[in-house]
């Protein structure tokens, strides 16, 4: 068929899509927001790191399991068709084409400009930032659209580069961290101004859902994973697992790095602050230059998905103009028109992210946070298909405890999300409704044959 992708990557480049799209951004970006958010009581910080993990791997384990049965083009739009109906899959990809993946990429490419502005001095808020971040986001998208069979070899590339770091904190800095006495002093740090534990925790658990994220784009390749009914479903749980364990191994070194205080007044200069200190015999700079390669792995990893949003809609026939968009170059075998609109959605919600979150509030009441929000919105979309699993738990032949953990942990994201961003929910589902209500007159197909 001229409108269907071919099957390219294998499990180790899936694998690596999981572990690289999560890994390499969030955990430096959030590490500090956490300590924050917990008042630098480590140990509440280690266990939302681990609530997090666990919400993570039960909903991968189940996208697993509905990963074995089911295979069409961009697996949460097939397991929302599946288990919801045509319909509520239609607004789950609406929404990840729209909202989801642009919105994500669009912050992945700034916090990648951010840290090369940390490493040569530059304003994280300035305009040298904000035009490398630009620049990085079609970057990403040449990479991607042009030669998607590099934008794989670059996937594990990074993926591999981004452990150094991570494994280098993990293993260094709790060596000098017990030498030291930082890890005992920061595992013991308490200051008086400590709010309630509970809501720091949820707070915190909220901040880990940004660090975690990722993991649901590797679906949204599923068409071009080789024997992806297999291959999917060990990527989602190996790499989730691999996931947890570098987090919670990389924040324990970073308690050994330097005093919690000093973390938390670091700003976006903390991870620099923490490797510098740790490495400075064997160049901080240069292990701290791994981050930003491993953050742009990371958006290469979610422009993969990106440039693919609309074509999964349109190839069902759906959304704006499917014959426009359900359209693969020979050449290249990527949909160029499907990717060029995800680049220029991306670019908008750059835009927006910008005048939202790093300079006077330009929306006023309207200004969420991009990084946060929705991601809890695709949890509360998980819920309905999980519910729909356990009733159709004997076809799946599957403990039906696994769904029921994974609801759980949904329902907990979205309410640490109203604790901790309060009325900003409220604003954000506006935005939310009205975006979903212009992709509705779209919903029903258009009959396949009036396509070519």
């Amino acid at each position: 068929m001229e409108n269907q992708l071919e099957k390219r990557y294998g499990l180790i480049t899936a694998i690596c899509v999981v572990v690289g799209i999560v890994v390499g951004s969030g955990v430096f970006f959030k590490a500090e927001k956490i300590l924050v958010c917990t008042d630098g009581r480590t140990t509440l910080g280690i266990l939302a790191w681990l609530i997090g993990g666990i919400i993570m791997v039960s909903c991968a384990y189940v996208f697993g399991i509905l990963a074995s049965r089911h295979e069409k083009c961009n697996g949460i739009v097939d397991y929302a068709d599946e288990m919801c109906g045509e319909k509520y899959g239609y607004i789950v990809g609406w929404f990840m084409a729209t909202i989801y993946y642009p919105t994500l990429t669009s912050v992945l490419a700034w916090v990648t400009a951010r840290y090369f502005s940390v490493l040569v001095g530059w304003d994280i808020t300035g305009g040298q930032c904000m035009v490398l971040a630009g620049f990085l986001l079609i970057l990403a998208y040449v990479n991607n659209s042009l030669s998607p069979v590099i934008a794989g070899k670059v996937q594990v590339a990074t993926t591999v580069i981004k452990f150094i770091p991570l494994l280098l904190m993990a293993i260094v800095g709790t060596i000098f961290g017990l030498h030291s006495g930082m890890t005992v002093q920061n595992f013991s740090y308490v200051t008086q101004d400590a709010g309630p534990a509970g809501t720091a925790l949820f707070t915190a658990v909220c901040a880990t859902s940004f660090a975690y994220e990722g993991w649901i784009v590797a679906t949204s390749i599923n068409s071009e994973i080789k024997d992806s009914k297999k291959n999917l479903p060990r990527a989602l749980f190996a790499g989730t697992l691999i996931i947890v364990f570098i987090y919670i191994v990389y924040y324990i070194g970073l308690a050994g790095a330097v005093d919690n205080e000093t973390m938390m007044a670091g700003g976006e200069t903390a991870a620099k602050i923490a490797f510098t200190t740790v490495f400075t015999r064997i160049g901080g700079t240069g292990v701290f230059v791994l981050i930003v390669i491993s953050c742009y792995g990371v958006l290469n990893g979610l422009m993969m998905a990106n440039v693919r949003g609309f074509y999964s809609l349109a190839i069902r026939g759906k959304g704006y103009n499917p014959k426009m968009f359900s359209q693969v170059d020979p050449v290249t075998n990527m949909p160029t028109n499907a990717s060029i609109l995800g680049l220029l959605i991306a670019g908008w919600w750059l835009l927006y992210f910008y005048g939202a979150n790093l300079t006077d509030p330009w929306f006023g009441p309207f200004c969420f946070d991009t990084s946060e929000l929705p991601i809890i919105t695709i949890y509360a979309m998980y819920i309905p298909l999980f519910v729909v699993l356990i009733k159709k738990i004997r076809n799946y032949n599957i403990t039906p405890i696994v769904p029921v953990v994974a609801i759980l942990g949904s329902l907990f994201m979205v309410a640490a999300a109203i604790i901790s961003h309060q009325m900003a929910v409220i604003f954000y589902l506006i935005i939310f409704a009205v975006i979903i209500l212009i992709g509705l007159p779209r919903m029903n197909p258009v009959p396949l044959d009036k396509l070519k």
